[in-house]
């Protein structure tokens, strides 16, 4: 069994964040960020590596591209065990991201103003996190994903026994992940179905 070597952590909801991170470093895992979380953890005195600079590539388009990267999809959706993927990465360059720690904007927050416009409504749908936490789910074989801080100790008890989570810790953080991306794409189709396109100030 592989070991977590290299985490992801990318949050609009920090709590506990700084206390799970300093374990994650403790233990010797590196770990990414972007933005907001990062300067969060630095604050915090934990090492955190910007995204920009382990992708060679910075942030672009008022933030709406941080992590659409192979550098990090490829680090998330490689099978540690297949020879081609392993590979693949070496020709490269990619380095395996074990575990991931994403959530959403909130859009149901953002929407719940009655004076949200559409414009505002549309900048407050996540593209990056979803993409991230569905690929690391669909890999729960080799990657943890957390979307949830009350399973923050879990996770850190089993990584602090063995170097890494169980499978089944695992495939259960993944059911979580496409429970919550479901439930966010069933609420921005909901509100926009209520936009009148032929009256809404956007389309005029």
């Amino acid at each position: 069994m592989n070991k977590i070597t290299r985490a992801l952590i990318s949050l609009t909801d920090k709590s506990g964040i700084a206390d799970f991170a300093k374990e994650l470093q403790g233990l010797g895992v590196e770990i990414l960020s972007t933005g907001g979380t990062a300067r969060k953890m630095r604050e915090h005195g934990i090492q955190v590596k910007d995204v920009a600079d382990f992708t060679g590539f910075p942030e672009m388009l008022d933030g709406r591209v941080k992590t659409l990267h192979p550098k990090v999809h490829g680090g998330i959706l490689a099978q540690r065990d297949n020879p081609a993927h392993v590979a693949q990465m070496q020709q490269h360059g990619l380095l395996p991201i074990d575990l991931i720690a994403v959530n959403l904007y909130a859009f149901d927050k953002a929407v719940a103003d009655p004076g949200c416009t559409l414009a505002h409504a549309i900048e407050n749908i996540d593209i990056g996190g979803p993409t991230m936490l569905r690929a690391a789910a669909k890999n729960f074989h080799d990657v943890t994903v957390l979307v949830d801080p009350a399973d923050y100790p879990v996770v850190l008890a089993e990584i602090r026994t063995t170097g890494n989570t169980t499978l089944k810790t695992r495939f259960r953080l993944a059911v979580k992940v496409f429970e919550l991306t479901s439930g966010y794409d069933t609420a921005i189709v909901a509100w926009l179905r209520k936009v009148d396109v032929e009256r809404d100030v956007y389309f005029q």
